[in-house]
């Protein structure tokens, strides 16, 4: 479990938690107007700042289909998103750059909306699963933790998500999430438990704390004290490609319509 991410989430006490929890627990609690945030796209295609719009409107742009490679999805919140960063300093087009250095012809989609928690991400994520899609980065959770939402409910979401990928062929890599402190010590210990259980449960990657050497850290987060900056975005890109790189090599070799686990 990570002190550090803990101790961080506990500093939004008092009336300043209050009033991210009224707002729907969206994790743009300190961060600019989402109304005039750009929308989930596939990085490298920055229209600019847009209206706000319904969360399916949104997934429908994100997920745009790309003529070519075979595609990775990274399923998520505004952490996957980018909130207040530019669409290529997200740490899913961070990805994309790992890939081309390598040679990989892969396409990475950010399919990250702010606010979404993980029944969001599940009622999303047929679309989210359109086209040659050949992994699926799960991460998702981080507005479950914020808001208290039941464990069990995140389980569930969870792992009907990771279930409905592996039934399409979709190898999965799970990006787990730790939550406050202030629902108390049993729901953190459970909370953090999820992602570990599933992994082990689906055989599916994991990546341990999304937020690794982020969290708690000032100059790796913006002024909310909860979205990464830039910096942050690049070690968030180097943990996950950690654990994304040999899957993605070993598909490479697979060819097109390999089946992952």
């Amino acid at each position: 479990m990570n002190l550090h991410y803990m101790t961080q989430i506990n500093a939004l006490t008092g009336v300043r938690l209050l009033a991210c929890l009224m707002v729907a627990a969206t994790l743009g609690c300190g961060s600019r107007d989402e109304a005039t945030d750009r929308r989930p796209r596939p990085n490298g295609q920055d229209a600019g700042p847009r209206p706000a719009a319904s969360p399916s409107s949104l997934a429908n742009e994100s997920l745009n289909p790309n003529q070519g490679d075979p595609r990775i999805v990274v399923l998520g919140d505004s952490l996957t998103f980018g909130l207040g960063l530019s669409p290529h300093e997200a740490y899913p087009a961070l990805l994309q750059e790992r890939l081309r250095e390598k040679g990989l012809a892969f396409h990475v989609v950010n399919a990250g909306i702010s606010g979404d928690t993980s029944a969001s991400g599940l009622s999303r994520l047929d679309l989210a699963l359109e086209g040659d899609v050949r992994m699926l980065i799960v991460a998702l959770g981080a507005n479950d933790g914020l808001r208290g939402l039941p464990i069990p409910q995140l389980r569930n979401n969870l792992a009907r998500i990771i279930e409905r990928a592996q039934a399409r062929g979709v190898t999965v890599v799970l990006a787990g999430m730790e939550a406050p402190t202030n629902w108390g010590a049993d729901y953190t210990a459970a909370f953090h438990e999820v992602y570990p259980s599933l992994a082990k449960e689906y055989k599916v990657a994991l990546v341990p704390f999304l937020l690794e050497g982020v969290v708690g850290i000032d100059h790796l987060n913006q002024r909310d004290r909860i979205h990464p900056t830039a910096e942050g975005d690049r070690i968030i890109a180097e943990t996950v490609w950690a654990v994304v790189e040999p899957i993605v090599q070993r598909l490479a070799k697979q060819g097109k319509g390999a089946a992952g686990s």
